[in-house]
């Protein structure tokens, strides 16, 4: 038997959740119900508004009395964080369901994206068919479209109700495959440092370890470091720092300010490389900024831009990588391709710009601390040699 946090606003849709309980609690299973609603409960719940509010840091008859929904919101949505964590924590919660509209969906997916990856997660709701974004980010949160409003039972809300009761149910009862359980090592990788990426972890398999890739779109470098900070990998071969550039120069891409920090901050070794910095990246060339129209740019394909860096760019690129790399408090490699840093930055590529890449490397060694190991390869990054060489250095921050 497990339990299962059922989080809504149940001051306008207890008779739904009420329905969905009684359908997991027929399945053998228990429910926890939290209130997130400033108003009183239709039906009764296990977790109050009142408890979620003083969570959030507020008194509930003061949020009561203001009548300002965004301020509710957000105090509900600290407080539903804050509670859904402590359960989890406290071994009390083995899953989380939510049913609403846009304010129950940005309450229960708050608490959500608190728990960690593996945790089954299904929002029911209206907004699932659009950008989810906002909601999901890098957790492995299940949205699932109400179609209708979670207002009423009826005979279509009955079907797609009870559907959501026997998803997180079933994800509930699935016993967990059985396996073998090697260390772990977060890599990344871009379409144009793939040939890189592959060889890295091949080898690095043979070595028996076992290999998770993201790939470098913004997305994939948070949900690395989420993992990094959960304390999931026990290094992490960080091949494509592209998502970098497009922090520092406004491309799509970007993984956030954070980028590249998890695993100094933790102690957790790391052989970093320089992959696909020759670029920013932007969607279909009509969406390229006007001020960068007179750049080099590349067309991907038909919804994908790339944007060579520049000189400038590059040496900027190289002060903030060292900086973020000399606060490592665990072994820190930086293997330095100097043919290249992607597929088409090579002599003779479309982003070939041996001053960019010399002011990316002379950066990198002006800025970075002794404790740092840098290693050069005479190759591109996507060379048999460059991916030895990595492999190597992994093997030694393991060992």
């Amino acid at each position: 038997m497990k339990t299962v946090l059922l989080i809504g606003t149940l001051d306008t849709k207890g008779r739904e959740f009420a329905f969905v309980r009684n359908l997991i609690e027929a399945r053998g299973h228990q429910v926890l119900l939290m209130n997130a609603g400033i108003f009183e409960s239709t039906v009764q719940a296990d977790i109050d508004a009142e408890g979620v509010a003083e969570a959030g840091g507020a008194d509930l008859n003061e949020l009561r009395s203001r009548q300002d929904r965004g301020q509710a919101i957000a105090v509900m949505q600290r407080g539903v964080a804050k509670l859904t964590r402590k359960l989890f924590d406290d071994k009390q919660i083995h899953g989380v369901l939510g049913l609403g509209g846009s304010g129950g969906t940005i309450l229960a997916t708050a608490g959500m994206r608190e728990l960690p990856v593996g945790i089954p997660k299904l929002m029911v709701s209206t907004l699932a068919s659009g950008d989810t974004a906002p909601y999901v980010d890098i957790k492995d949160i299940t949205m699932m479209y109400s179609v209708v409003d979670i207002a009423g039972i009826n005979r279509l809300s009955r079907q797609i109700l009870a559907n959501a009761a026997g998803m997180i149910c079933g994800a509930l009862e699935q016993p967990l495959p059985t396996g073998e359980d090697k260390p772990l090592i977060a890599a990344t990788m871009f379409g144009v440092t793939t040939p890189c990426a592959t060889k890295v972890r091949e080898r690095l398999e043979s070595h028996g370890y076992e290999i998770l890739t993201f790939h470098a779109t913004g997305t994939g470098g948070r949900a690395m470091e989420g993992l990094i900070a959960d304390g999931y990998v026990k290094a992490v071969a960080d091949i494509t720092t592209t998502e970098l550039a497009d922090e520092l120069v406004g491309g799509v891409l970007s993984a956030g300010a954070r980028r590249l920090e998890n695993a100094g901050q933790l102690g957790t070794p790391q052989v970093v490389s320089l992959g696909a910095l020759d670029m920013v990246n932007f969607w279909a060339m009509d969406t390229v900024p006007e001020k960068f129209k007179t750049r080099n740019l590349y067309k991907h394909n038909e919804n994908v831009t790339l944007m060579r860096t520049t000189v400038e760019e590059n040496k900027e690129l190289g002060r903030i990588i060292a900086e973020k790399l000399n606060k490592s408090k665990g072994k820190t490699t930086l293997v330095i391709p100097l043919q290249g840093v992607s597929m088409i930055s090579a002599e003779g590529k479309p982003f070939y710009d041996a001053k960019a890449d010399k002011a990316l490397f002379d950066s990198l060694r002006q800025h970075s601390h002794s404790s740092i190991k840098i290693v050069e390869v005479d190759a591109n990054i996507n060379d048999d040699m460059f991916a030895d060489v990595f492999v190597k250095e992994m093997l030694e921050v393991l060992s």
